[in-house]
């Protein structure tokens, strides 16, 4: 099995303030494809932003990370588990849930460790559902500052897993009866200081400065200022991918 990466506890409270949600038209897409709600399980779950949602409908969730400066972000329920694991490695019972969830973490798993694992905790004809958003689009004149600022800047930073997120998980191995997905965008109004959290919230800006000792957030956000007001909001969409299939034995 890979090792595991631990990109975000550095900057958990960054991850808790200003990563984006996911849209509730995916949660209730995915839902209406589920016929049972005793027991899900949210993998990589973070600070819980997803576990929350399915508490919502779930008897019962289990919430899991290896990050455990992010799960002391995550807001308490009852239905809700937290634990410290990885994906790819579960005491859960066999043929446990009825969903399993992975919002923006499966390429960071051992595919063929966590699949497996997978096939053994979901029952017969529950579901997996695993998605993503792609590089964010602002107002035309913010854009080419952004697509620089990741391609260009920090280009070299980014993990090799990253590459699974810039092909929309197209080219993960997903051993399930896989359905055809909607396409769903998340639409934020930020403004800059909302804007700056959410880049401090990325992985390659950590080992940029990890790797040189200067901060890049500061210098893009030079750039971001000459074209955004101060107080201004501005429309930040998200384009969402979506994987989800069923276990079939």
């Amino acid at each position: 099995m890979k090792p595991s990466k631990d990109n975000f506890s550095q900057q958990a409270d960054f991850y808790a303030r200003f990563r984006p949600g996911y849209p509730d038209a995916l949660f209730d897409w995915v839902f209406q494809q589920i016929t049972s709600f005793e027991r899900a399980w949210d993998c990589g779950t973070g600070n819980g932003q997803i576990a929350l949602k399915l508490a919502d409908r779930f008897e019962v969730v289990l919430a899991t990370d290896i990050s455990e400066a992010q799960l002391d972000k995550a807001t308490p329920r009852e239905n809700i588990m937290y634990r410290v694991s990885r994906a790819e490695q579960t005491d859960m019972p066999m043929e446990f849930f009825d969903l399993i969830t992975i919002g923006q973490a499966l390429h960071w798993f051992d595919f063929d460790a966590f699949f497996a694992e997978a096939k053994r905790v979901i029952k017969p004809g529950g579901w997996l559902a695993a998605w993503g958003y792609e590089l964010c689009t602002l107002p035309e004149k913010l854009n080419p500052v952004i697509h620089s600022f990741y391609h260009d800047v920090l280009g070299d930073y980014w993990d090799p897993e990253r590459r699974h997120v810039d092909n929309a998980y197209a080219d993960i191995p997903f051993p399930f009866l896989v359905i055809p997905t909607p396409k769903f965008v998340q639409t934020m109004h930020w403004d800059l200081e909302e804007m700056e959290g959410f880049l401090n919230t990325w992985s390659a800006v950590q080992h940029y400065r990890k790797a040189t000792g200067e901060d890049p957030v500061k210098h893009v956000m030079k750039d971001l200022n000459k074209l955004w007001p101060s107080g201004e909001k501005q429309v930040v969409s998200f384009p969402l991918f979506l994987k989800m299939g069923k276990l079939q034995r």
